[in-house]
């Protein structure tokens, strides 16, 4: 098949007996039985209660029950809130009551924060459902069992709300208005266009990293929404990901810098064990990829290694390998949908050359942050808007990252906020004061580091900094935790209580690139 009809929808209803879907246990499920499945889900969500422009949050594995959300959603007029499921209970029910989600479906994996979460959120016992057993929550089978596998009636395009954080670590949601439109009639695949991937041609998509990252399921829903199947890995493992690559003769994928990281320390006789030769398009975000581990990666599979810049509140631009060799650092130029402008202090444009804070413009409906106007008006110039990077554009358009959002850490490819951190630090009784920073580790690229001012009475000691990594045990996700803590006299802060960061991390940065 090498062309079709628009949509996932369209194209089961076509040929309903392809494979789309390939699950972690190496199931494999037609185009029919993922279509009947996300019809007997809107069927069971509507009659729970849900009306168009009403939110679900799931909090999921990788697997079919996560698409068939995704797809249920979107033919719906519902907004589907992913939920990263290594939070814990109360940061999720933050994000379940901001959502103003109707409808939790969880996964048994994540019983234990999923029901604080519900709980917190006082979400009632009849809206949550469970993949697996889960105490309190109803089985997510009640959802589909006795609905019909017919396409629901009044269907309208629904949306993706993101969760991302900002300086205050608190994270809000990414809400773009909803088209009141069918789906076929808006080209929901054209994203990976930008990157060169056509509709149909016997590709293949890998999911190799969990689909609450709003790339990752971006990419997937857009490789459904083009007649690319999908293969799902649940728990990535370097060995397993070029197994499947091989098995499945997989040809694009999304992939963050530590997974290169960890499938170059390979041994040579594994990685000649499987043929990538299928691979044509191995695009990398989300975090920078140090230029030797690039350079290498370019070395093994060639010119299929691609990188993006992007936000979740949209814009972006892409560079290809030869782009990269021939501009190395560059993060590419503009997609079509897209503008990029470096803008200084001042709100002033910026020409070539200059460098500044980049800023991003994208066509199409705009965005707002869910119940958070001001930082929705926050760090815009007209349409353009701002994550806080500095970088600089050379004349033909490309884009080279001079700093990150400030003192935002990157560890594996996942973003953390220092402020929630420190937030949590400030609450143990013996701390007076306290800075979080990213250091340099060898595999994840940073990994979270706390410095503290011990409050007076408390020696700043073993047993001391043993205290407060168990305090964060209780309070933070694994990921968000420090993973040691160094003590100083006083904090470096001016008159006015600012504190400046660079001098505290900066000696931790000898000798090290600091990825940009």
């Amino acid at each position: 098949m090498t062309d079709g009809p628009n949509g996932f929808w369209a194209q089961a209803a076509a040929d309903p007996g392809r494979t789309v879907l390939t699950a972690p246990d190496g199931e494999r499920w037609t185009a029919q039985e993922l279509h009947t499945a996300a019809n007997q889900l809107v069927h069971g969500l509507r009659a729970a209660g849900l009306e168009r422009g009403d939110a679900v949050a799931a909090v999921l594995p990788n697997g079919v029950e996560f698409l068939t959300a995704h797809l249920a959603a979107a033919q719906a007029g519902f907004y589907l809130v992913p939920v990263n499921h290594h939070l814990l209970g109360p940061e999720i029910a933050w994000i379940v009551a901001d959502s103003g989600a109707r409808v939790l479906i969880a996964h048994e994996r994540f019983a234990r924060p999923a029901t604080a979460a519900a709980d917190a959120a006082a979400l009632p016992a009849d809206r949550r459902f469970a993949v697996g057993a889960v105490a309190g929550f109803r089985p997510y089978a009640d959802l589909l069992a006795g609905r019909s596998g017919a396409p629901p009636a009044d269907r309208t395009l629904g949306g993706v709300m993101n969760y991302t954080s900002g300086t205050t670590g608190r994270p809000r949601g990414v809400r773009r208005p909803l088209p009141g439109k069918p789906p076929e009639e808006v080209h929901l695949g054209g994203f990976l266009g930008f990157f060169g991937i056509r509709p149909f041609g016997g590709h293949v998509h890998l999911v190799c990293s969990p689909l609450y990252h709003t790339a990752v399921l971006q990419f997937a829903a857009a490789a459904l929404h083009i007649g690319h199947p999908l293969v799902l890995m649940d728990r990535w493992t370097p060995e397993e990901m070029l197994r499947l690559v091989d098995a499945h003769r997989c040809t694009h994928t999304h992939m963050v810098p530590t997974q290169f990281h960890r499938l170059l320390a390979l041994p040579e006789e594994v990685k000649a064990r499987y043929d990538v030769s299928s691979m044509r398009h191995a695009v990398h975000g989300a975090a920078p990829c140090p230029a030797p581990v690039k350079r290498a990666m370019i070395e093994w599979w060639g010119g299929c290694v691609e990188e993006y810049y992007a936000a979740s509140e949209g814009g972006g631009t892409s560079a290809t390998a030869e782009e990269w060799l021939r501009r190395p650092g560059t993060v590419g130029r503009a997609w079509p949908i897209s503008e990029i402008a470096i803008f200084d202090d001042d709100g002033v444009r910026l020409p070539p050359g200059e460098a500044g804070t980049v800023y991003l413009r994208m066509g199409g409906a705009g965005f707002r942050y869910h119940q958070d106007e001001a930082k929705t008006r926050r760090d815009r110039i007209g349409d353009f808007f701002t994550v806080g990077d500095l970088g600089v554009l050379d004349e033909d358009g490309y884009l080279y990252l001079r700093d990150r959002k400030i003192d935002m850490i990157i560890s594996g490819g996942v973003n953390i906020y220092p402020a929630e951190i420190e937030a949590a630090l400030l609450t143990h009784p013996a701390v007076a004061d306290a800075a979080v920073f990213g250091v340099p580790h060898t595999d994840r690229g940073e990994e979270v580091k706390a410095v503290v001012e011990p409050a007076d009475g408390h020696p700043p000691d073993d047993a001391l900094a043993a205290g407060i990594l168990a305090h964060c045990e209780r309070l933070l996700a694994g990921f968000k935790r420090p993973r040691s803590v160094d003590f100083v006299t006083a904090m470096p802060r001016d008159p006015n209580g600012k504190l400046y960061k660079r001098r505290l991390r900066a000696p931790y940065w000898e000798g090290h690139e600091r990825p940009m």
